[in-house]
């Protein structure tokens, strides 16, 4: 089990960061946290995610038109900017992921109901783990919505097989700028044990 620190780090203690250190995060520690987080689970491996990293002036300028007002700013001084997206064509995938089955690439292909409601749900999934695997690496996060998703996916993904599904703003928080972390539900208002 992890000690206290550590489940104070990843969730308890953790917080939606607005503000950020001037602090660059390095490519190292960029593909420290895919190593990190693809190792959380998916149905049958799928791991539909796909993760755009931008942290360049010029991926953050084709960024900034498709942000809502209360994201921009924000999202233009986050070191790193995440797209999480998911692959329409996941499938394609399985042969090599989940090879004890090599009929399973004919759950999903075909079927488009079932391939985006697996994509969107196991991509949503490994959003997670990003977001996890970030702060276990001493990162801070700002996950966010409002933005254009049809203007981010014709901007970064016009082919159509990747589709955004949310941002996360990824670096080193400002502590200086941090309000009460809002109230979280209490376990009888949103739990029933059966």
């Amino acid at each position: 089990m992890l000690s206290d620190d550590g489940m104070d780090l990843i969730l308890r203690n953790a917080r939606t960061h607005n503000f950020w250190q001037d602090k660059p995060v390095s490519d190292v520690t960029v593909q420290a946290l895919h190593e990190l987080l693809r190792h959380g689970p998916t149905s049958a491996n799928c791991s539909p995610a796909r993760f755009l990293f931008i942290r360049t002036p010029e991926g953050k300028a084709r960024l900034a038109p498709h942000l809502s007002d209360g994201n921009h700013d924000k999202t233009m001084a986050a070191p790193v900017t995440a797209i999480v997206a998911y692959d329409m064509r996941f499938y394609e995938h399985l042969a090599k992921l989940f090879p004890h089955n090599l009929d399973a690439r004919t759950w999903f292909e075909g079927n488009d109901e079932v391939v985006f409601s697996t994509a969107f749900r196991n991509g949503t999934l490994q959003g997670a783990y990003l977001m996890i695997a970030a702060r276990a690496l001493g990162l801070d996060i700002g996950a966010m919505s409002g933005f254009d998703n049809a203007g981010v996916d014709a901007e970064f993904f016009p082919d159509g097989r990747f589709r955004s599904n949310f941002l996360c703003n990824i670096g080193y928080g400002d502590p200086t700028e941090m309000p009460p972390k809002n109230p979280r539900p209490d376990f009888d208002e949103v739990c029933e044990l059966l």
